[in-house]
């Protein structure tokens, strides 16, 4: 339900001393109050416009799962608008989101009639069923769709992780393996395209599920739903998912693939083997071995790296060959891939893990949770629809490193406006100070209004602040 109750007027002028150090003493800085307007999210009005050109008000309408039932109600895509606004924003919890309702303009910013209560967004996310969940999931295939198709296809990386939540009464919270030891958590499913850095699919499942529970329907589900320009080049997962149903899963599609095999007693007998078995690389300390495997047209690649020389080695060590970590691989790339080359193509899924690390951290699926499962798995979809969003902005205005959420938000979007009507238009105008970064925030907003084909600005990465 909406909230009219307003917060009492301040005389604007009321004014308190405080005193402040400097190198030169002390010092006073006056403390007084103003009516105006003011924001301290001006910079998202570049958000509104990025969502307003992906049609995601019309895309959150078609997937959303109810309609409001009462006048007094907030539209439904207007709720998850704010909420999406505030983890742009750099909010990580729903009361955090709901305190951007003490900003005065950014709800005119994001485009909607209000920032909702934390109470709101509860009972919103609360009615989330399983299939609300599943077309929710067709947001991402959307925002694939902005890329373009690739001669040798892209990459698809699987992965699961647990998310914490020590409270664990929310459904789904069980006790499970973690880093950590066993605690309370949920573990999700996350399929990320490499080359873009963009998720695909996310399913949410319970603490206590096995990595490979699921996973052969995950890769048939997120395969087959993306869009048809979309081709998959190479599947890569570790050994959670090194199971014969998710092979048979990506053999089905006719995918080449990338699996860590466990070190079963067959797999650390060809560990055991003296010197003469295994072939050095060009890489000191790191050796391979190639072995015929269970099926035609599989290989079995097994990597050893003496710990003296490649202290940074992944793999796992073994009492009766100390001194190294060990690593197998099936594949069924062609022979004319070197068991090197195969290692090193599957190094790359390693940067999976710094998407979940930027979802967890910066988009605050570590912390987002109600108490209902599929709720939960909503917050977490539309935090990951936030992400591809960023994702997709930066390719619009030309970035050729993607930088993270935080970059944005200091860099772009946490910029202190005023907000105004003039002539009956409404006015945003941005405290952006010197000739050189109004010139660069100009060119941010060009390139945002632009064809696809004009000039990249300059780097995100890079300050936009003179020196004098």
């Amino acid at each position: 339900m909406k909230n009219s109750s307003s917060s009492p007027r301040q005389e604007a002028n009321q004014t308190v001393r405080l005193e402040i150090g400097t190198k030169d003493g002390s010092s006073s800085i006056r403390i007084s109050f103003t009516d105006q307007r003011l924001t301290a999210h001006g910079g998202m009005v570049i958000w509104s416009h990025h969502l307003k050109q992906r049609s995601i008000r019309e895309q959150l309408r078609e997937v959303l799962p109810h309609a409001p039932v009462s006048p007094n109600s907030y539209d439904p895509t207007d709720v998850a608008l704010g909420y999406i606004g505030g983890i742009v924003c750099g909010a990580d919890k729903l009361s955090r989101v709901a305190w951007l309702q003490s900003d005065p303009a950014i709800a005119e910013v994001l485009g909607i009639e209000a920032v909702a209560s934390q109470s709101t967004f509860s009972r919103f996310f609360a009615v989330f069923k399983e299939s609300d969940c599943n077309r929710l999931n067709r947001l991402h295939q959307k925002a694939i769709q902005a890329l373009p198709s690739r001669s040798k296809g892209y990459t698809l990386d699987l992965d699961s992780w647990a998310l914490l939540h020590e409270d664990g009464h929310q459904e789904g919270v069980r006790v499970g393996y973690t880093r950590l030891g066993l605690k309370p958590c949920h573990r999700p499913l996350v399929a990320g395209l490499a080359e873009p850095k963009m998720i695909a699919g996310y399913w949410l499942r319970r603490g206590d599920t096995a990595c490979v529970n699921g996973a052969a329907e995950f890769l048939r589900q997120t395969v087959t739903s993306l869009p048809k320009h979309i081709r998959i080049g190479l599947v890569r997962a570790d050994s959670g998912f090194g199971d014969s149903s998710v092979v048979e899963s990506a053999e089905a599609f006719g995918l080449k693939y990338i699996f860590v095999a466990r070190l079963t007693e067959k797999v650390q007998s060809l560990c055991r083997h003296d010197d003469a078995a295994w072939q050095k690389t060009e890489l000191d300390g790191m050796e391979v071995q190639e072995v015929p495997w269970n099926r035609p047209g599989q290989r079995l690649i097994v990597v050893r790296q003496r710990m003296s020389q490649r202290p940074q080695a992944g793999g796992k060590e073994l009492l009766e060959v100390p001194g190294y970590r060990f690593q197998a691989f099936i594949t069924n790339l062609p022979d004319s891939l070197s068991a090197l080359e195969v290692w090193r193509r599957y190094n790359g899924r390693a940067d999976l893990e710094n998407r979940i690390k930027e979802l967890g951290e910066q988009f605050g699926m570590k912390r987002l949770c109600v108490s209902n499962f599929w709720g939960t798995e909503a917050l977490h979809h539309l935090a990951i629809l936030a992400y591809n969003l960023c994702v997709l902005l930066q390719r619009k205005l030309g970035q050729l490193e993607l930088c993270q959420l935080n970059t944005l938000r200091w860099r772009l979007f946490s910029r202190a406006a005023v907000w105004s009507r003039a002539q009956g238009k409404a006015t945003l105008k941005l405290a952006v100070e010197g000739e050189a970064n109004r010139k660069w925030f100009c060119e941010i907003l060009k390139k945002l209004t632009a064809f696809s084909d004009c000039n990249a600005v300059g780097s995100l990465q890079a300050s936009t602040r003179a020196r004098p």
